[in-house]
């Protein structure tokens, strides 16, 4: 950064601590990009993000940043905190259109009701039936407790590891590699997992409970 950079990918927290010590200089910054904007700006990060936004943006100037917000979701609340930071003919894209729940045509949706008591056993079976001996499949789980008594439970029946935030950086890597390899078939974790993961080859992702 002391010599000069093109792009600087960072949390904002961090970011912050380089600017107040003096070792970031964002006075010359020509683009701005939030990802995941309705997170960040959600989960106490709206004031980290405005106090560095500050030192890059002055007051009805057209010379600041292009401003570039990201979401999955974007609800009419991240509009009204975004306008802060965009020209007033900003554009809006929107790849979902109307439809809030649209998801790929190819892929096929299921819910099945079984008592909490035969989940593992109800999971195994479709697991079997969807996946069968060569496929992929990724099970989401709500906690780390629930995502390791999953992964050992002997109705699973096949090889599976589990992945989740207590696991260290490193064995998860060597897990997801496993998993991309076909090292083992099955893949049990918490939401750490459901961000960011480009594996083409799973068949079925399993949420072993609605998400709340």
């Amino acid at each position: 950064m002391r010599n000069g950079i093109d792009i600087l990918v960072g949390t904002p927290g961090r970011i912050k601590d380089h600017l107040q010590n003096g070792k970031l200089d964002l006075t010359k910054v020509k683009h701005v990009v939030l990802d995941e904007v309705d997170q960040m700006l959600d989960m106490g990060f709206a004031e980290q993000v405005e106090d560095i936004l500050r030192v890059a943006y002055k007051k009805d100037s057209e010379d600041n940043p292009q401003t570039l917000l990201f979401s999955a979701t974007c609800p009419h609340w991240v509009y009204d905190v975004a306008k802060k930071y965009m020209k007033s003919k900003y554009e809006q894209i929107d790849l979902i259109g109307k439809r809030t729940q649209k998801a790929a045509t190819t892929v096929e949706h299921l819910a099945i009701e079984c008592h909490w008591s035969q989940r593992a056993a109800v999971i195994g079976d479709v697991i079997q039936v969807y996946s069968g001996s060569h496929g992929r499949t990724i099970v989401f789980c709500e906690t780390k407790k629930e995502a390791n008594e999953l992964a050992l439970n002997a109705s699973i029946k096949q090889d599976c590891q589990s992945l989740h935030g207590d696991i260290p950086q490193k064995q998860r890597e060597i897990t997801l590699k496993g998993f991309r390899n076909g090292t083992f078939k099955v893949l049990v974790a918490t939401n750490v997992a459901a961000r960011g993961l480009d594996i083409p080859e799973v068949d079925l992702v399993v949420q072993s409970s609605p998400p709340k």
